[in-house]
Parts: structure tokens; C-alpha cells; sequence
């Protein structure tokens, strides 16, 4: 339905939609983290957190990165969901000082306090979830209930990561899985929704007959085992029926991938980038499952599943959202394609790292900078959109 987009005409831009401030969020942050995290690693820089280097690391990125990146999506999309006006103007300001104040309090967790840290980073995800909440039941939009719960596991999953900064080590451990899980079935559910759509829009402006699968049983049974699977791992790490479990999820995955005519859009990256981005979950989690039997793949299998999945999904979810609600032609340029191929280039670096132990830091430094340029390049090609009408 056509919906209005702008509670007030003379909307400051960069706040006029919530996809404006958060996709640059997760843009920049993306790039800070990361040049921080390789002197962090090394020594040569310190933190005042109680999170050690590699928690710190991880708990940016997720809670962080990935988090900003979810709320630009969610708060583009609940309109569209809902009919509703969008979250505007300096509600969403705050909200994403809200952010801010997170990356703040855990970056100097170490004089603030631990539980100060705790409730500042936290607050970010209640608030926000408090507001997904509001909006899907003002639009009764029942059909997404499930991605509240999924924040509702991401606030339970950050006090998690928080408890074990806190030296609850157990409690952190558990939290880091739920987060990954939980952030994997987002990118199942929202993935296997705008997948086939933009594949089969793509393919049907070009006469195409043989257009992707619609959602049907199938992607439920896909999402029932990989959630059963998944859960199993967060609850019990990793042991041989886990790791069965999810080898299952990753053929299911991969079988649900091929229904969706992902090898006829190579003409359009914009299209096969989200293909590409969902491949690295079957990857990531039989790469995962193996390693109940090879625990040292488990590092390639989490790297596969975040920098891989994730990242590359992020990427090719906010470049589209972007083009599309600015009014610009949905198609990749030149800037954009070597955005997509650097992030690749991270990923698959960062998988075959632990497999090279003589140049493992070398391998780091390329997974790292790839990583930076992929997202440095994004933010100075899309922030020219973010800042104007």
C-alpha cells in the first residue's frame, strides 16, 4: 500500500528515515572497530573494558555493527509492514544516541563500571525493541512477531556477553552462540523473504518463465530444523548429535539457496550479491557441524557464519535499501561491485587464516583491511544519499 513517508516535509534528512542514520551507523562503526580490534590483538593499543580483546571484538561487532545495521532495515521496513509513519526526526536521534552511548560505556566499561556499562549498552536494543514492539502491534501485523522475539534473544544474549565480562565466563560463552544464532535466523526468515522477491521481480523484467520458489512449507521445515539445530548448539556447544543436527540444517539450507534461480542474475550484482551473502550460511554451518569432530575448523566455521553471512548480507541488504528509498535505478555501479568484492575478499581470507599458521597474522592484517576498504568505500559512496533529500 502507499503509505506517507515524511511526518513533516521539512525533516532534517538524515532523519527522515531510519535506514538514513543507522545504515551509516554500521558503516562507520565497521570500519572504527576493526582498525582498533588488529592493535588490540597485537598489544599495542588498550581499552579501558572489562571486556578482554577478542570479547570486545566480537561484542562490537555483533552488538554494534550488526545491531545498527538491523535497525536501519527494521525501521525502513515496519512501515511498509504496517502502513504506520516511520520512526522520524529526533525520536530517532535519540534513539541512535542511544547507540552511541552503548559503543561509549563498553569501549570504557573498566571506569565506568561494569553495570552501568551493562544497562547503557543494553538500553539500545529494549528502547528499540520497545518501539518494533509498538509499531507491529498498532499495525497488527502478526505475521512478524517472530523478529521481536529475535531482539528479545538479543537483549538476553548481550546481558549474557556482559555477565561474562563481569567474569562470568560460561554465561559469556552461552551468550556469544545465542547471539550468532539468533542473528543467522534473522538472516533466514528476512533472507527468504526479499531473496525469491527480488530475484523473481529481477528475472520477470526480463521475460524470464523459470522464476525462484515462493516461501512455501518447505522454508518453514528449513527454518524448524535450522532453529532446532541452532538451539541445541547454543544450549549444549558442540557435541556429535549437535554436530549432525547441524549438517542437516546445512543441506537444508543449501537446498532452499538453489530454489532460487540465484545462478540466472550474474547480469546484476545488486541481485546475485544476496545469493552470494546467503551461501555462506550452508558453508558456515557445515563447516560448524564438522567441527564436533575437528575442533579446528570451529574458528573458520564462526568466521564463515559473521564475516562471511553476515557481513556480506549487511552489505548487500543496505547498498539495495539504500538505492531503492533514495529514488536512484536498482542496479550495483562500479563503487558498489568493488564494495561486494572486498567484503569476499574478507570473508574468504578470514576462512582459510587458521589453516596457515605461518602467515596467520599477514592473513589477518589482509581480512582486516579488506574488511575496512569494503566498508570505508560504502560509506563514502552512500553517504551523499543519507545527508540529502
Amino acid at each position: 500500500m502507499a503509505i506517507p513517508r515524511y511526518a513533516s516535509p521539512d525533516a532534517w534528512p538524515l532523519l527522515s528515515a531510519g535506514f538514513r542514520p543507522f545504515f551509516l551507523c554500521a558503516g562507520v562503526w565497521a570500519c572504527v572497530a576493526m582498525a582498533l580490534w588488529m592493535p588490540l590483538l597485537s598489544g599495542t593499543l588498550q581499552l579501558r573494558s572489562l571486556f578482554d580483546p577478542v570479547a570486545w571484538h566480537f561484542h562490537e561487532m555483533v552488538f554494534g555493527f550488526v545491531s545498527a545495521a538491523i535497525a536501519g532495515f527494521l525501521l525502513t521496513a515496519i512501515p511498509n509492514w504496517t502502513g504506520r509513519l516511520p520512526l522520524q526526526g529526533w525520536p530517532l536521534g535519540g534513539l541512535v544516541l542511544v547507540w552511541l552511548l552503548g559503543r561509549i560505556s563498553v569501549a570504557f566499561s573498566a571506569t565506568t563500571g561494569g553495570g552501568f556499562a551493562a544497562v547503557a549498552d543494553m538500553s539500545f536494543l529494549v528502547v528499540f525493541g520497545a518501539v518494533v514492539g509498538r509499531e507491529i502491534i498498532a499495525g497488527r501485523t502478526w505475521r512478524n512477531l517472530p523478529v521481536l522475539v529475535a531482539l528479545g534473544l538479543l537483549i538476553a544474549a548481550n546481558a549474557m556477553s556482559h555477565a561474562g565480562a563481569l567474569g562470568h565466563t560460561d554465561w559469556g560463552a552461552v551468550g556469544k552462540r545465542l547471539a550468532v544464532a539468533v542473528i543467522i535466523m534473522l538472516i533466514s526468515l528476512i533472507g527468504g523473504r526479499i531473496i525469491p522477491s527480488f530475484t523473481g521481480n529481477w528475472l520477470r523484467r526480463r521475460g524470464a518463465e523459470d522464476l525462484p520458489v515462493a516461501f512455501d512449507r518447505f522454508d518453514i521445515a528449513v527454518l524448524t530444523v535450522s532453529g532446532f539445530a541452532l538451539a541445541t548448539w547454543v544450549i549444549f556447544d558442540l557435541t556429535a548429535i549437535v554436530g549432525v543436527l547441524l549438517l542437516v540444517a546445512a543441506v537444508a539450507h543449501a537446498a532452499r539457496l538453489a530454489r532460487w534461480r540465484g545462478s540466472a542474475t550474474w547480469a546484476e550484482p545488486l541481485v546475485w550479491i544476496l545469493h552470494i551473502g546467503y551461501a555462506w550460511l550452508p558453508l558456515g554451518l557445515l563447516l560448524l557441524g564438522g567441527s564436533a569432530w575437528s575442533p579446528h575448523v570451529t574458528t573458520s566455521a564462526l568466521h564463515a557464519l559473521t564475516v562471511g553471512g553476515m557481513g556480506t548480507m549487511i552489505l548487500a541488504v543496505m547498498t539495495r535499501a539504500s538505492l531503492g528509498h533514495t529514488g536512484a535505478a536498482l542496479t550495483a555501479d562500479r563503487g558498489t561491485l568493488i564494495v561486494y568484492l572486498l567484503v569476499l575478499v574478507a570473508a574468504a581470507a578470514r576462512l582459510f587464516a587458521p589453516f596457515v599458521a605461518e602467515h596467520y597474522m599477514v592473513i589477518l592484517h589482509v581480512t582486516a583491511g579488506a574488511w575496512i576498504a569494503a566498508f570505508a568505500l560504502f560509506t563514502a559512496l552512500y553517504l551523499p544519499r543519507y545527508i540529502r533529500k
